[in-house]
């Protein structure tokens, strides 16, 4: 006798909110770490050609955190569900990270700063991972096929909301507020800090909101919409073995998604990582090394605030993605948000206005709500409800991987080939998120939205 095969029940707005809100605190303290770590890093005493190196400790724990946590969620039913003690794991221990890093000149005394620092990139980052990874999968668990892009962009829409929050902070508290927006040497103003305390507690209730808040299918529930899954046999490699396995045996439409991910994160990770010191010399006309002026602090309150708008763009335009999306294709949409990321990557070279960046800026955001849902949407698409955790956390390799690679040679090729000067290193990632656009043109997404 057959097994019947039951429908995931299409959910409501409202549930699906609920489902995203805890990426609106992930966002947010996210956004605080892209738009201030280069800042703090370079406060305590980096030089702008090892700001890569310093980021590379995000990516790398990344790339072992996310496919083991997705491996385990997978096969996770307790109390709290499948996903969820996860992502209140990670929540907790990003607070924490989010607290300590603006204060690590406090342990001075005993370790550098410098160390301090790039310790708690590290930890918030691992622990981003941690709670990040479980709610890709949470949308293709609990949602049916034809809301998995609704879902991934209701994602984009609070990541962004979270992350303009997050970016805009520290200006809001130096220019609205009068909070001191610059330091002694060594330490770190005390708008940023603020912003940071702020950012912890909003990703820690937020996540709660969720977990309080959603319903997980149960075991018995899971098995009635998968039921030829549910009787597969146990395999009885370990974790990493089977992650391995699980590797080698991805998806064709993975694997070609895997070279537009290399290329748009990147991207990504050079904007990052060199914004900053790029716009403080480019626009700013601030001197190499100069981390204490009010050109310079003026010029990273501006950065955060650009930030936020990217951010902002890319919230509205999520909201635009399904149905841009419907009436051409996952891909033609992903393509052009592409294109428009890397136009607006290149266009930061010929701006001395720093109000102009904003137009930069548009672009970026039309990419970035690309990025963040139509890659998990075609995605979801491809691969085995069974092993969605562990295939979302694979995916991430080709995220971190790239990252890695430019945070090993962009440093270098900014002081030996740019002599110096980051804002080359920006335009050439505008180069390779153009590159990106022309990958996607050759992904297999036979899925159509509905």
């Amino acid at each position: 006798m057959e097994a019947i095969i039951a429908q995931k029940p299409r959910l409501s707005f409202w549930q699906i909110f609920n489902m995203s809100f805890g990426f609106l605190g992930i966002q947010f303290g996210f956004a605080l770490q892209t738009g201030n770590a280069s800042r703090i890093l370079q406060t305590f005493g980096a030089d702008v050609e090892h700001l890569s190196w310093f980021w590379l400790a995000a990516p790398l724990t990344g790339m072992i955190v996310q496919p083991i946590i997705g491996h385990f969620s997978d096969r996770t039913w307790n109390r709290l569900g499948r996903r969820r003690p996860y992502f209140l794991t990670g929540a907790i221990l990003s607070g924490l990270a989010l607290f300590f890093m603006p204060n690590s000149a406090v342990l001075a005394a005993f370790i550098p700063p410098i160390v301090v620092g790039a310790s708690m990139l590290m930890i918030m980052d691992a622990s981003f991972n941690v709670a990040m990874e479980p709610f890709r999968a949470l949308v293709a668990d609990n949602l049916p096929a034809s809301q998995h892009s609704t879902g991934f962009s209701m994602q984009t829409v609070l990541i962004g909301v979270g992350a303009v929050i997050g970016s805009w902070l520290p200006y809001v508290f130096a220019e609205w507020l009068g909070v001191a927006k610059t330091a002694a040497p060594g330490h770190i103003p005390a708008n940023v800090i603020y912003s940071f305390y702020i950012g912890g507690a909003v990703l820690i209730a937020s996540i709660l909101w969720t977990v309080i808040r959603t319903k997980e299918y149960s075991p018995e529930e899971y098995a009635t919409f998968h039921p030829a899954e549910v009787h597969e046999p146990e395999t009885k490699k370990g974790g990493i073995a089977q992650i391995l396995t699980d590797l080698a045996h991805m998806p064709v439409t993975m694997k070609q998604l895997g070279l537009v991910q290399f290329f748009s994160w990147f991207a990504l990770f050079s904007m990052w990582v060199f914004t900053t010191p790029a716009l403080a010399e480019h626009v700013y006309k601030v001197k190499p090394g100069d981390t204490t002026s009010v050109a310079y602090n003026d010029a990273g309150n501006w950065i955060g605030v650009l930030f936020g708008i990217y951010n902002l763009v890319s919230a509205i335009y999520a909201c635009f993605l399904p149905a841009i999306a419907k009436a051409t294709s996952r891909k033609m949409a992903h393509a052009f948000s592409l294109s428009m990321g890397g136009l607006g990557l290149i266009s930061m070279y010929f701006v001395t206005n720093p109000n102009l960046l904003i137009l930069s800026m548009v672009g970026i955001g039309l990419a970035w709500g690309s990025i963040l849902a139509m890659p998990y949407a075609i995605l979801s698409s491809s691969i085995p409800a069974k092993k969605m955790g562990v295939y979302m956390g694979i995916f991430n390799f080709f995220i971190t991987f790239p990252q890695i690679v430019n945070g090993v040679f962009g440093g270098p090729i900014v002081k030996y080939f740019y002599h110096g000067h980051a804002i080359y290193a920006i335009v050439m990632a505008g180069v390779f998120m153009l590159l990106a656009a022309l990958s996607v043109l050759r992904v297999h997404d036979n899925k159509k939205l509905i």
